[in-house]
């Protein structure tokens, strides 16, 4: 009787540790990649260091010489400037998904097109657009030269860089989003939506009313990982303009990259790093927050 209740209390005890079994290995990993990594870059980023020799402790000296620093500046605004803009994408995505969802022969084949920026890697995003704003031989330069136009270098004017890959993000991100919203609106219930038209519900009424609030999920996700995105911008403005003109398209993730790896300024690199590690997390607290206190 006693050996029963030992091998009871043993697969009791196995069953309440299985979670823990098969969670470890995630944490494990999750822990020394992401965890250790972002406590690292906070306590270089109170050092002096060239990333070979002995680390120096200067303490916050390096966020002072942020405060100091006219490309600082430059890569905050773009990063605003790139967060505003790319929350176009979920709407884009959104009138996009609406459009696919008809059932129209041949739309099977319409949506494979809008597929594919989905699947196409950023960095070929990168040079299709550097083709494409390219003044010489780039479509956009054809189209201002055939209503009598000089074509503008746009990728090389430090006015409309920024907002010339902010326009190349803006379409692999479009397609995410779509993909997100096409998905949602497969689980739309049909009963709300005939209750709708029989209150009387139609064109914008029905899409706020009715079809909105049960995309909600989609919208939470899209929005989350947009705005993700946009602060951690990096691949593109890497292709296209390696941060130029005169480092006018900056973000802090290029400029973190640009500090660190080609200055030899590890430190100051790490405290880029913390900034943009705590951006995204003020921002994203704040959202969820009103996205939880909206549910209740």
């Amino acid at each position: 009787m006693a050996s029963k209740k030992n091998e009871y209390k043993m697969l009791e005890l196995q069953f309440k540790l299985a979670p823990v079994y098969f969670l470890a290995p995630a944490l494990i990993l999750f822990s020394i990649f992401v965890i250790w990594p972002i406590f690292q870059s906070i306590w270089i980023s109170f050092h002096q260091w060239n990333g070979f020799g002995p680390m120096k402790w200067i303490g916050i000296k390096n966020y002072q010489t942020l405060l100091h620093d006219p490309r600082f500046f430059i890569s905050i605004k773009n990063n605003f400037l790139w967060l505003t803009l790319m929350m176009l994408a979920p709407v884009f995505g959104l009138v996009l998904a609406l459009f696919l969802n008809q059932q129209i022969k041949g739309m099977k084949i319409i949506k494979s097109f809008f597929f594919f920026p989905f699947v196409i890697n950023l960095v070929v995003v990168g040079l299709v657009f550097s083709w494409f704003y390219n003044p010489d031989l780039g479509i956009l330069a054809s189209i201002f030269r055939l209503f009598g136009l000089k074509p503008i270098p746009i990728l090389a004017n430090e006015n409309l860089a920024t907002y010339g890959i902010i326009v190349a993000g803006l379409w692999p991100q479009t397609a995410y989003c779509m993909i997100l919203y096409i998905t949602g609106l497969t689980g739309v219930s049909t009963t709300i939506v005939e209750a709708g038209r029989i209150d009387g519900a139609s064109g914008f009424q029905m899409l706020w009313h009715v079809i909105l609030p049960q995309l909600r999920p989609a919208t939470i996700i899209a929005l989350t990982v947009t705005i993700i995105g946009a602060l951690r911008s990096f691949d593109l403005i890497a292709i296209m303009t390696a941060g130029g003109p005169w480092g006018k398209s900056f973000v802090l993730a290029y400029q973190m990259y640009d500090e660190a790896l080609f200055n030899f300024k590890m430190g100051y690199g790490a405290s880029l790093a913390v900034v943009l590690f705590l951006t995204m997390i003020v921002f994203i607290y704040f959202f969820l927050k009103n996205i939880i206190s909206t549910e209740k």
